[in-house]
């Protein structure tokens, strides 16, 4: 069996060949960027008023003034002001320019202002102070956003500050979701005593869905014949196949002889891991890509995080944030040479960092402890005994 960084590793040489193309900013939240994104002007553009009050010019207060007649206001979107006499000063409103002759803001709550005249209240103030001046953040012609990049609210805010009515993004692959497994029912069916409803497809759904992306939804019964008729029209329309359920080696685990059967070739099966061990993965002459994600909805969560989305991550051009430590809350032990994924619950620490408690559950099959769960944390196969204080890699939930 392949270890966990091998079967990695080995998907990641198949990875979707997905093009560029072009579409509105409003549908680019999620999407990865093609292009690199430039500052088309200083940020911010010019010197900046941060509170509601008076502009002075400083050297005037510093040689003793602390009266000011007001001379008039400058509003945000105003056209800019001029003091040209020292000794007086403008009412300014927070987002305004700084009008020209002044260089340092008074917020209203450290002034009176009576018959026209705002008088200074308190004993200190810095110069420049509540002014963000100009290019201070970013200079005009700077790099913002690298191509690569994953477009979250905060990036489209980016994209409109410089112009981007539209913007180049890898296109979305073609992805359909397949339940397979005679026991489940959908979700607007009432199961009987035999029977579960659905659930796996439905969070692979909602995982792809952060990414921009929408799969289709399909089942298949545990019967090898229309198992095979199904996935054959799957296959010719989508990149991407999913699969969940009937890869391990049960009877009715029909889906490694049907994918050899349409011409997918399996690149490996089963990696040393627990849980998940019967991940099959695959991939055509044409380019197509098979995950075969093992049925137990715990499996299918962990092989999501640690596989399949850093295979999306990698085909539509942007890093995998999977980079993240946490430390172990109390011993651990787990003798079978197979990296564990541990679901934990994650309680931050004074430092920043994150202390990971055990949560280990009912086995692979038991969903609902995952509703507590932060995370999986990732311990090593070579090592048994994990001891409380030791740091490993933690794949979370967000």
């Amino acid at each position: 069996m392949l270890s966990v960084a091998e079967a990695l590793s080995r998907i990641l040489t198949y990875t979707l060949p997905l093009p560029t193309e072009t579409v509105p900013l409003t549908q680019a939240v999620g999407r990865v960027l093609r292009e690199d994104i430039r500052a088309d002007r200083d940020f911010p553009p010019f010197d900046r008023v941060t509170m509601d009050g008076i502009a002075i010019r400083y050297e005037a207060f510093a040689g003793g003034q602390r009266t000011f007649p007001i001379i008039g206001t400058q509003f945000a979107g105003q056209p800019l002001f001029t003091l040209t006499t020292p000794d007086e000063c403008l009412e300014v409103m927070t987002g305004a320019v700084l009008p020209d002759g002044t260089d340092t803001v008074i917020r209203y709550e450290d002034i009176t202002v009576a018959n026209g005249v705002a008088t200074i209240a308190i004993d200190e103030i810095q110069a420049g102070q509540n002014v963000h001046r100009q290019a201070t953040d970013r200079q005009a012609g700077e790099l913002l956003l690298p191509a690569g990049t994953r477009l979250r609210p905060t990036e489209i805010a980016v994209l409109a500050s410089v112009g981007k009515p539209t913007v180049a993004v890898s296109a979305l692959p073609r992805i359909a979701l397949i339940s397979t497994g005679d026991e489940l029912v959908g979700v607007d069916e009432t199961p009987l005593l035999h029977q579960i409803r659905g659930s796996n497809t439905y969070m692979l759904y909602a995982a792809l869905q952060t990414l921009g992306i929408e799969a289709s939804l399909n089942h298949l019964p545990d019967d090898q014949a229309k198992m095979t008729a199904g996935l054959a029209t799957i296959l010719q329309k989508n990149d991407l196949l999913i699969l969940s359920g009937g890869v391990s080696a049960g009877m009715a685990d029909f889906v490694p002889g049907v994918m050899m059967d349409l011409g997918v070739r399996e690149r490996f099966h089963k990696i040393a891991q627990r849980p998940g061990k019967p991940l099959w993965f695959g991939t055509t002459d044409a380019g197509k890509v098979v995950f075969g994600l093992p049925g137990n909805p715990v499996s299918t969560t962990m092989c999501l995080y640690r596989y399949l989305l850093p295979f999306l991550h990698a085909s539509m051009g942007c890093q995998s944030e999977y980079t993240r430590f946490a430390t172990l809350a109390e011993p651990v032990t787990f003798k079978p040479a197979l990296t564990y994924f541990l679901p934990v619950k994650l309680i931050s620490q004074p430092d920043g960092s994150q202390l990971a408690q055990p949560l280990p559950g009912s086995g692979s099959g038991d969903y609902a402890n995952l509703i507590d769960a932060d995370g999986f944390l990732e311990l090593p196969a070579e090592q048994s005994d994990f001891k409380a204080g030791e740091v490993f890699l933690i794949l979370t939930f967000s």
